[in-house]
């Protein structure tokens, strides 16, 4: 879908913690094909994903500024989750995810485009993080992100910079 198309839908906002059980689901959308690979019964499955959310997003609140950690809406309906920290030289996408029926229709790119936008602003490069298996990774390599460097045997840190 065009831009046009999601200029006038969505919108974000600062989370609150009445959002916290969303974002709980929403994580859990993420890990579920993960998850299927496991002999874990459900309620383990539940446990599991409540300790990792927990530590990712007490992790991301230690270590990064939560002013712009927001929920994305799309006609005032919570379909996900854009964290960004700007810093002096760059501004990090800490994390975006969104619910599975909102994936692959534009919106991610959109919401990407808005960020390059306020980068080219403040003559700012953008980076994210990104699993070497991660299927994100290639939308990100269409959307002009480059290794930037490796920052394990997981993660890949990627760098979009503005007039490449």
């Amino acid at each position: 879908m065009q831009d046009e198309y999601w200029r006038d839908k969505v919108s974000l906002r600062k989370h609150t913690a009445d959002d916290l059980p969303f974002m709980l689901a929403l994580y859990a959308s993420t890990r579920e094909a993960e998850l299927a690979m496991t002999n874990f019964s459900t309620q383990e499955k539940q446990v599991f994903i409540g300790h990792q959310f927990n530590a990712q997003y007490q992790h991301y609140l230690q270590h990064y500024n939560s002013e712009a950690f927001d929920i994305i809406e799309l006609d005032g309906k919570a379909v996900g989750r854009l964290f960004v920290d700007h810093w002096s030289k760059e501004i990090r996408i800490v994390d975006i995810a969104l619910i599975p029926e909102y994936q692959k229709q534009g919106l991610g790119s959109y919401l990407f485009k808005q960020v390059f936008a306020q980068a080219k602003a403040c003559d700012k490069s953008v980076t994210i993080h990104v699993e070497h298996n991660n299927p994100a990774k290639k939308l990100y390599q269409k959307l002009g992100f480059e290794l930037k460097s490796k920052t394990n045997d997981i993660y890949l840190l990627m760098q979009w910079t503005p007039g490449l």
